[in-house]
Formats: structure tokens, C-alpha cells, sequence
């Protein structure tokens, strides 16, 4: 395949990021629902309004590259996220499960992290200003989300689990 360069490999990460996304839209209500406490329900609930955005973001970054939105299938995400359905089959009844919980979410974000740092970095060398800065938006809100996250764990839900 001719044009395996930068350009390209952004394009494919794009699509990969789309399809994570995609899946992560699909998964947190499902996670909103098995949580225990009000507080984690309410953080599931505001990311997944964030998500709905983060994948607006992903449509116009592929519309500024004159490309159709399109996901590619994302391993990865699919096996972070059928561990966060496992935790829920296994703990969603005790006092652990919300702590399996944020654990599978926060393994979500780390993922999500890695992807668009990976996409911003890519983007300023390419020189895609206008793509940079949907990107880094996005970022910013998954970092939020893991230390909203990290904050709920210690503060309540872990000290309720042990």
C-alpha cells in the first residue's frame, strides 16, 4: 500500500480512536447501571455526555482531513472492556463492585490517554493546528475523568470495598 507514512498512520489511529470510542459509548451506560453508589453514577453519566462529544470532535478532525468517519476494529478496547464486564458478572452484587468499576473505567481512560497523546503529538508534527486543538480538548477531559475517578476510589469507594 502506497502512503505509509505519518499522514496514514494518524488516519489509522483515527479509526481505531473512532471505534473505541464507538464501543466506550456503548459500554458506560451499561456501567452506569451496575454502579452502587449515586457518585459513580453521576461521573458515568457526565463522561458519557463527554464521550457523545469526544466522538463529534473525532468527526470533524476527519472531516478537516477530507476523510469519511470510520472506525477500524480496536482489539484492544474490546478486551479492556469485556474485563470491565467481567468485573461487573463477579463483583457487581458486593461491596467490591463499584471498586471494579473504576478500575475498569480508569483502565479505559489510560487507554484513551495513550490515544490521543499519541494523536496530538502526531498532529503537531503534521502541522494539523485545527485538528491539534480538538485533540488536546479531548485529552484534557480524559485526564479529568481519571482523576475524578482516582479521587472517588480513595476518598469512598475503596474505604467501602475494604
Amino acid at each position: 500500500m502506497a502512503g505509509k507514512d505519518l499522514k496514514a498512520l494518524f488516519l489509522h489511529q483515527l479509526k481505531d480512536t473512532y471505534f473505541a470510542e464507538s464501543a466506550i459509548l456503548k459500554a458506560l451506560p451499561k456501567m452506569a447501571e451496575a454502579a452502587r453508589t449515586e457518585a459513580l453514577r453521576g461521573a458515568f453519566a457526565i463522561h458519557i455526555e463527554e464521550t457523545r462529544e469526544q466522538v463529534k470532535r473525532l468527526d470533524q478532525v476527519f472531516r478537516l482531513l477530507g476523510e469519511k468517519p470510520e472506525g477500524v476494529t480496536c482489539q484492544a478496547i474490546q478486551g479492556i472492556l469485556a474485563e470491565g464486564e467481567e468485573v461487573m458478572r463477579e463483583f457487581g452484587e458486593d461491596e467490591a463492585g463499584d471498586a471494579g468499576l473504576i478500575a475498569a473505567a480508569q483502565a479505559v481512560e489510560h487507554y484513551e490517554i495513550t490515544r490521543y497523546g499519541t494523536l496530538l503529538a502526531w498532529a503537531r508534527q503534521l502541522g494539523l493546528t485545527e485538528a491539534e486543538g480538538l485533540i488536546k480538548e479531548t485529552l484534557v477531559e480524559e485526564e479529568n475523568t481519571d482523576e475524578i475517578l482516582s479521587e472517588l476510589a480513595e476518598e469512598a469507594v475503596n474505604p467501602a470495598a475494604a
